[in-house]
């Protein structure tokens, strides 16, 4: 089962696509998601948002604020800024 994801900030799309989790940095701590999660919204922290994408690399954005909202498999990342996404283990510039 996948979810569908998109992470945006205010300028533009930042990620979308299918994936099988996603780890937000929620005000109280991480939140991990995955497929059949109940509907949650939450507030973000400063920290970075973890794709496992259905096909290809992982994916790391860092983030200042925002939230997040998780309903029936659909999960939308909404960032008051955010960098462009990179794979995990690489080096962030």
């Amino acid at each position: 089962m996948t979810m569908k994801v998109d992470v945006v900030s205010t300028e533009r799309a930042l990620w979308n696509g299918e994936a099988s989790s996603v780890v937000v940095p929620a005000a109280n701590g991480d939140l991990g998601i995955l497929t059949g999660r109940e509907p949650v919204l939450a507030v973000l922290r400063p920290g970075t948002v973890r794709i496992t994408p259905v096909s290809g690399s992982p994916v790391t954005i860092d983030v200042a604020e925002g939230f997040v909202s998780v309903d029936q498999d659909v999960v939308t990342v909404v960032l008051e800024s955010g960098h462009e996404p990179a794979a995990l283990g690489r080096d962030k510039n």
